[in-house]
């Protein structure tokens, strides 16, 4: 007989990709008492191992995001050097398990809910498959990020499902008729080099390539570079729901007869000998299901022109990277790259329903257009989109208000406080704490100290934005009188061009070890002087991987405070940000 469980917080994610995970953690970062249900064993969704897809974002020099989602990949850098996906889930699982007021409820699939009248929800309900548990969560506000919209047809959520139709928002790269049809699923495969000939045997049922006609063309077969196999892509012509159980058979079959072709019939397969199938995904990676409808829906137009929202809380930089629904079946390209600006923004607007006044959500389904979507949709950029939605919701919880609510009277409180959180909004400047502004600064050497505190985080252009320093220089601010302070802030330089990926698909004899950059601070001193003028050692960080680093609830009285930088991660000179105190 199954059990039953009820809790009651302050706000409810429901699924646990990298979108939820941001989500559950802002909000849970900023007081809120957040309940996270998600339906697999492991949470990151298509970053996790089950699916391991790297974490793309926004393209261009200096444009990785930042916040949560830059705290997890460091992370990884630091503690995953050689790409190993248990590692990987280490770290997206303990982030969430150990998080301060976040309850976790893994292997928990969210299967109906309840509503408190027409047009908000009182509860989610899941059932866990580990504990025989029904987990009943009431909440004052939810996050849908499911990927796939779970809570829409049980709410009564506008959404959205296939390609409009290109007169709708006149979008050019859309079809003459709407349809129903999407971008697919795949299962991915990774392989490994050896110093020994390997031989494969194929499952019976797999597919059966022969010759290199039997496959696709522009569909890449060679066992180099960052190849892994994304093109073996099924069910954009029906329902990626619905058909899910279907499609990985068909995948499967596919992903198998890929890889005996490769290994037994490819003109490469002298060389090919040497590889052996590492792993094969059974959980299809999904690219597009349901959209939400919110106050707003951003098309390709808003894409093409950078997205200048005065309400932007988030930002995306990838393509407009558009599968043919047929994927594998299509013999033309498996997708057409239609050109997008690095970066382009998102507005508050799309990430809250239309309809219902308690319902947020982030991800791949938020109030896109298929032709947004399509830009949108990458990890890095649902990553921020649920950092946006946490933060929001801790002001909704704070104020007892609606989302809309926060978008009409608190948007630029929602966006100081995700800048301050390290995420990056292009055109909008972080607001510097009346301390650090009023305080004479003053650095050891012949650096620009004032970029330290110009409310811009990275470079941007040509504009370094930045303090330069080396092992044993040090910035420091000076009080005219004791002032007492409780929090210090500081944004170090992660990067933000940097190329490594998170997973590695084809792992050669070769394979480089990932690390930490060069470009950021290892170790460093944070003092401070007391009212009588004695300098008092507040931390030594040692082996530091954060970009942002943040002491906080210090209630110190202090004359003077400073940074010093003792060594970095290799590069002989390093970019300081940011150096607040408040």
């Amino acid at each position: 007989m199954s059990e039953k469980m009820k809790i009651k917080v302050d706000f409810c994610v429901v699924g646990g990709g990298l979108a939820g995970m941001c989500a559950a953690l802002a909000a849970s970062r900023r007081g809120a008492k957040v309940a996270l249900m998600h339906d697999r064993p492991v949470p990151g969704g298509n970053a996790s191992s089950e699916i391991r897809m790297w974490v793309c974002g926004a393209r261009g020099k200096n444009m990785l995001e930042t916040g949560i989602i830059e705290e997890i990949l460091l992370e990884n850098l630091y503690r995953n050097p050689g790409a190993v996906p248990a590692l990987w889930d280490s770290i997206l699982y303990g982030i969430l398990e150990y998080a301060p007021n976040l309850k976790l409820f893994l292997n928990c699939s969210c299967q109906s809910l309840k509503m408190k009248n027409s047009s908000a929800i009182k509860s989610v309900t899941g059932y866990q498959t580990t504990t025989q548990t029904f987990i009943e969560v009431e909440a004052d506000y939810f996050a849908d990020c499911s990927g796939d919209s779970v809570l829409a047809p049980l709410s009564g959520a506008k959404f959205r499902h296939g390609r409009e139709a290109k007169g709708e928002f006149n979008e050019s790269i859309e079809p003459e008729v709407a349809d129903t049809h999407t971008m697919g699923n795949s299962c991915l495969f990774q392989a490994r080099q050896l110093r020994k000939k390997v031989k494969f045997t194929p499952p019976v049922w797999a597919r059966k390539f022969r010759y290199r006609e039997d496959i696709p063309p522009y569909r890449g077969t060679l066992l180099e570079g960052l190849e892994n196999f994304w093109w073996m892509e099924t069910g954009g012509m029906g329902d990626t729901i619905q058909d899910t159980e279907a499609n990985r058979r068909d995948l499967l079959e596919i992903a198998f007869g890929i890889w005996d072709y490769l290994k037994n019939y490819a003109p490469e397969k002298e060389k090919n000998a040497y590889w052996e199938l590492d792993w094969v995904g059974f959980l299809p990676g999904k690219r597009e299901s349901r959209r939400y409808e919110g106050d707003y829906i951003m098309s390709q137009n808003d894409v093409d022109s950078a997205g200048k929202f005065d309400d932007l809380i988030a930002y995306g930089g990838w393509t407009m990277d558009d599968h043919h629904p047929a994927g594998f079946y299509h013999v033309g390209e498996p997708n057409k790259f239609h050109p997008a600006p690095s970066p382009f923004g998102i507005p508050y607007r799309s990430i809250y329903s239309c309809n219902v006044d308690n319902l947020f959500f982030a991800g791949r389904n938020i109030s896109v257009s298929h032709a947004a979507l399509s830009a949108t949709r990458v990890m890095a950029t649902c990553a921020v989109l649920g950092q946006a939605v946490g933060t929001a919701a801790s002001i909704a919880i704070e104020k007892k208000i609606s989302p809309r609510e926060v978008g009409a009277n608190y948007i630029k409180e929602l966006q100081q406080n995700l800048m301050e959180d390290d995420c990056y909004l292009p055109n909008f400047e972080r607001t510097i704490p009346e301390l650090s502004r009023n305080a004479e600064l003053i650095v050891s050497n012949n650096g620009n100290a004032e970029n330290l505190r110009n409310g811009c985080d990275r470079i941007i252009g040509d504009n370094l934005n930045a303090w330069v320093a080396e092992n044993g220089d040090y910035a420091e601010y000076r009080f005219a009188k004791a002032e007492k302070i409780s929090k210090i802030r500081l944004i170090l330089d992660s990067d933000l061009s940097r190329p490594e990926k998170n997973i590695v698909a084809l792992r050669t004899l070769k394979q480089p070890d990932m690390k930490l950059p060069a470009t950021l601070a290892k170790s460093f001193e944070i003092s401070y002087q007391d009212s009588k003028g004695k300098w008092h050692l507040l931390e030594k960080v040692e082996n530091n991987f954060r970009r942002l680093v943040v002491w906080d609830n210090l209630g110190l009285e202090v004359k003077a405070v400073r940074f010093k930088l003792s060594r970095t991660w290799g590069n002989k000179k390093i970019n300081i940000f940011s150096w607040d105190i408040a």
